[in-house]
This record gives structure tokens, sequence and C-alpha cells, in this order.
């Protein structure tokens, strides 16, 4: 043994020289460790995929649920829909005609009237007076050309026997011409203030129903008033305007020239409940520039004022009637990059086939198939997106296929209780999957759910 060192200091100098060969021996036994890891995972990974091979391909997904429709072979009605306005034909803004006091209202807000209804009355006393003193001017003018008629009879009496001069017969015819003018002038005045009179009586210009009045009792009401006393708006019949597009009016146009009334229907927002049934009426002289349409216009009688002024609607407008046509649900088209298809119905196989068609127009849910289908065959409406040409599927409400042989679990799932199908009594083995056998179920012609179990297990790995 060397010497110790002398004082504490050198000492200490000494002793870090000591560890760096220990910190390099832990970092080569880390290393190492992580090479075991590693060669360990490559040698479970590279297994697993061996074993994978080994058992082959794995298999497809289950078959999807879809839901069919028969194709239907009936009369299919060319129909045109659009989007329409509820106008009134006729709307009035009553008005006095003459200045007054408004001294009764004889309605009710939002009240049905007829044509020629009381509504309100003014105070007719001045109207009274104004007639009153044109009667009695039209009276005195009246008696004083009577008088004037006597006087020139008499003229011309004396002007016969040569008593009297001409220019003295001439001026009596004169006067009367001219009270002849003045009474007619009085009795044009009095026809007037009976008029007058009438108007202070203010009655409905249309039949309708009545808005909310802006005066009352009391107010002092005149021609000049801007709003009036009150708004009616005729209310049946009722027309209803939309437009029709420039490519459809060739079409619309054909069918009146049949001559024949073309029916309408109009509908509720949501298309689901019809409002009132019309006739069409008019079509516009030309096309709005801005939008390509044309304004057009059907009558309804409405009786039971489901239609209210500018309502907003849904108008469906039959222009024909094509009989014996192919029709399928407009969900069983689809559009692919040659064209529309559907996917056709094989029962026996539970698949589907790709089959292009030609489509038509589209009426009310349903299309007009012009060639590709045939009348009774059944096509897919509901989950074709993950459908392709020759895939197995599912119906609604339908189990598994029991056959007696108890086919049981699917795709490596454990055995369940067999699914209908009538058997022998007999037991039977379920398909391997990962080793084990299941039971196919007792056969005795009992509905049971064991094979939908089994595929959910094995669309979710087992």
């Amino acid at each position: 043994m060397g010497p110790e060192p002398s004082n504490p200091a050198e000492a200490s100098s000494r002793t870090p020289h000591a560890n760096p060969p220990r910190r390099r021996f832990g970092w080569l036994l880390l290393l190492l460790v992580i090479a075991l890891l590693g060669g360990l995972v490559w040698y479970v990974t590279a297994g697993k995929q061996a074993s994978g091979e080994r058992a082959g391909p794995p298999r497809g997904r289950p078959p999807a649920t879809v839901g069919v429709a028969t194709v239907e072979q009936r009369d299919f009605p060319v129909e045109f829909d659009a989007l329409g306005t509820v106008t009134p034909i006729a709307t009035a803004a009553v008005r006095a005609q003459v200045s007054g006091v408004l001294q009764q209202v004889l309605y009710s807000e939002g009240q049905l009237v007829r044509r020629g209804q009381l509504l309100a009355v003014l105070d007719p006393r001045p109207f009274e007076n104004a007639l009153m003193q044109a009667s009695g001017q039209l009276q005195r003018d009246e008696a004083q050309l009577d008088n004037a008629r006597v006087t020139e009879r008499r003229y011309r009496q004396l002007l016969a026997q040569d008593s009297i001069a001409q220019q003295e017969v001439d001026t009596q015819v004169a006067l009367v011409r001219q009270l002849e003018g003045t009474v007619n002038v009085d009795r044009a005045a009095v026809k007037s203030a009976q008029l007058n009179l009438e108007f202070s009586r203010i009655t409905a210009p249309i039949a309708g129903r009545i808005g909310l009045r802006t005066v009352d009792v009391g107010n002092l009401v005149g021609p000049s008033d801007t709003g009036g006393l009150v708004t009616i708006t005729q209310v049946d019949p009722i027309d209803v305007v939309f437009a029709v597009p420039q490519d459809t009016v060739p079409a619309l146009r054909d069918a009146l020239s049949g001559g024949g009334p073309l029916a309408v229907t109009a509908f509720d927002r949501a298309r689901s409940a019809p409002l009132a049934s019309g006739r069409f009426l008019a079509l516009d002289n030309l096309v709005d520039t801005q939008t390509g349409t044309v304004r057009a216009k059907a009558r309804f009688e409405n009786a039971q004022t489901r239609l209210f002024p500018n309502q907003f609607v849904n108008v469906r407008l039959k222009l024909r009637t094509i009989e014996g046509a192919t029709a399928v649900p407009v969900a069983a088209v689809r559009n692919g990059a040659d064209g529309p298809f559907v996917y056709v119905l094989n029962a026996e196989k539970r698949s589907v086939a790709l089959r292009k068609v030609e489509r038509g127009l589209s009426s009310q849910g349903r299309t007009l198939i012009l060639s590709g289908v045939k009348a009774g065959e059944q096509v897919i409406t509901e989950g074709a997106d993950r459908l392709s040409d020759g895939a197995s599927v599912r119906l609604p409400g339908s189990g598994g296929r029991g056959d007696g042989a108890g086919k049981g679990a699917r795709d490596g799932s454990r055995g369940q209780p067999g699914s209908g199908g009538k058997g022998d009594g007999s037991k039977s083995e379920a398909s391997k999957g990962d080793g084990s056998k299941g039971d196919g179920g007792k056969g005795n012609g009992s509905k049971s759910d064991g094979s939908q179990r089994g595929e959910r297990r094995a669309a979710s790995g087992g």
C-alpha cells in the first residue's frame, strides 16, 4: 500500500478520476437491454404475421342491412312544383268621400263583410241642410220659369194680333231659356247634395275581410286622409302568383292548348298538407331577364280561408298524366360515372346487382324509369352507399339462416344458440374460429338471435 495523502485536499482531487469507467459500464448495460427488447418485439411481430399468413386472408365485412322497394307500373303524373305567393284579387282602402265627423263605426276588426254593407256613419246634418238649400233654390227658379213661359205665350198671342213688337217677344223667349238653364243648374245642385248625404253613410266597396281600423268615433275624416278608415281584402276567391322557368313554358303552353283546365294544388311550407285546390288562370307575356322565369297565376276557392294574403305556399301544377309508366322511389336512383343506375335485389341469393337505367321526370317522390328495370323487381332505397355490384345484403327484420344443420356462430366467434329454421332436434357444431366449438342450438322450429350475436361479436373482432 502506498502512502496516504498528507492532507484532505490532495485526496479529494484524486477521487473523480475513478468514476468514468463505472459510467461507461452503465451505458453499455442500458444499450444491451434496449437491443434485447427490440429483438423480442421483432420476434413477436414476425410470429403474428406468419400466423396470419397461415390462417389465410381475412374475411369480408358482414352483409349490409338495406331497404327495398318494388318497381311499380302506374299512371305517372307530370307535375311542376314552385314557390308561390298568395295574392288577393282586390284590395280596397275605404275612405270618406266627404269631410265630416265620424259618428258611428259599425264593423269589427277582422270581420268578413259583404259588398254594400254599412261600415260607418258621418254626421249627416251639414249635408241635410245643403240639400234643403238646393231644393229651395230649385223651387224658386222653377216658379220663375213657369211665369216666364206664361208671359211668352201671351206675347205670341198679341204678336199674332199685331198688338206688340217682335222684339218684346224675342226678349221673353230668351228669358225663358235663361230660366230653364238656371233650373237645370239647381237640379244638379240638388242631386249633388243628395249624393253628399248618401256619402255620409260609408259602405263596403268589395266583399272581403276588414283589417285594423285607424280612426275612432269623433275624428274628423275626409277624402284626403292617407290611411283612410280601414282596408278590405278580398279572400274568396283568391289568387296565387308563382314563377315558371322559361324551359318549362313550352310544355305548359302545350298543356294549355288542350283546352281543359289545369289542376293546381297549394301546399303548406313543409309540403305535408294540401291547403286548397284550384285551376291555372293565366301566364304572363314576358320573361324576367334577371331570373329567367315567367310569372303565372292560379285561382283558388277559399271559402274556409286557409289561404291568407301574402302567404308563401308551395304550388304543384299538373301538366299531364303518363299511363302505364314504370316508376321507382327517387332514393333508388343513384348517379355514377357512367350515368344513373339502381341496385336490383336478388332475393334468393340475398345479393344485389348494379343495373344502368334511363331516368325520366320526377314527381311526388317517384322517378320515371324509361328503361333498365321491369315492374315487380325490387330495388335498393336505403343503405346503397355501402354496396357494390354483387354485394351481399340483409333485409330489415330478417335473422340468420337456420337450416337444421345448425349454423350458429360466424367469423371465429363462439357458438351461440342457433336462429330461425326448422331442424331435426340434433345438435351441430359451429364453425371453428379460435379453436372452440359452438353448438348450433337445438332445432325445434323456434327462432332466436344467436347468429346475429355471433355476427356482432365477429364484426367487433371476436
